[in-house]
């Protein structure tokens, strides 16, 4: 039957089977290049990686400074500032986009045109603009999440069902009481998914700016160490934003069981 649920033990069982099978694939993958070249870099055998990985710890002899720090610090800071401007202006513009029709006929058509820009093609713009510090970083951030989520925001208050609203104006509520304890709620969950949704192409458009004007953070580092064939630490770095991505939509997962309990699915 489709959508039949399993048991939670079945569940984390087939989870670890497929990243055994993973671990197991890369593994007969890096033992057969290295049966052709021994001294091959391109995939790594895993003391390979264990010696990029300690080269990202330990402090650089001649600076003194270490790699995975002083990048997650960077990449991290961008990348946060980044969402949080893009999620702030997406929550203001969509509510205000789904409560009143002026602001709807206004503001929708750019929205829909500028959600079609990619920021990395617009990546030129930004440098003029602003330079080439933070603010370029999180002006492109923001530019490429708030569009899309300004358009979520929207329509999810138009799902919100007109009946609520009329119940609230028949119990005395004030416009502004009427969008926060009824449309907020209701919109509140779905921004969480939408979010979720974001937080791959933010890093995109994020690690694509460091590869190109960055001076430090993750795409710096990984450019730099790509061009020298170091994959031994291009693979960990890698990593690094694999589990950065998955705790953050982890943790966005949590809050939203939190806050919205009444908003769970199956599966979930």
């Amino acid at each position: 039957m489709i959508r039949q649920p399993i048991s939670t033990r079945l569940t984390v069982l087939l989870g670890i089977i497929s990243v055994v099978a993973l671990l197991a694939g890369y593994t007969l993958l890096s033992s057969m290049q290295h049966l052709d070249n021994p001294d091959d870099t391109t995939i790594p055998t895993w003391s390979q990686l264990g010696e990029g990985l300690q080269r990202l710890i330990e402090a650089n002899p001649r600076t003194g400074e270490r790699w995975l720090l002083l990048d997650a610090e960077a990449t991290a800071t961008r990348l946060f500032l980044g969402l949080f401007c893009g999620i702030l202006g997406a929550i203001i513009l969509g509510l205000l986009m789904g409560c009143y029709a002026p602001i709807e006929a206004l503001l929708v058509p750019p929205m829909s045109l500028l959600a079609k820009i990619p920021p990395t093609a617009a990546l030129a713009v930004f440098f003029v603009l602003v330079g080439t510090d933070t603010e370029m970083y999180v002006a492109m951030i923001a530019f490429g999440v708030l569009p899309t989520l300004a358009q979520s925001v929207y329509l999810a208050v138009h799902d919100v069902p007109r009946e609520m609203l009329y119940k609230a104006y028949t119990l005395g509520a004030s416009q502004m009481e009427l969008i926060w304890n009824i449309i907020v709620r209701a919109v509140f969950p779905r921004l969480i998914d939408a979010v979720r949704l974001q937080i791959g192409p933010a890093m995109v458009y994020l690690i694509a700016a460091e590869m190109i004007l960055g001076d430090v953070g993750f795409g710096y580092r990984i450019r730099l160490q790509m061009r020298l064939l170091n994959m031994n630490v291009v693979y960990p770095y890698l990593t690094f934003l694999a589990v950065f991505g998955f705790t953050m939509d982890y943790c966005l997962r949590l809050l939203q069981r939190v806050t919205c309990p009444w908003f769970v699915r199956h599966g979930r």
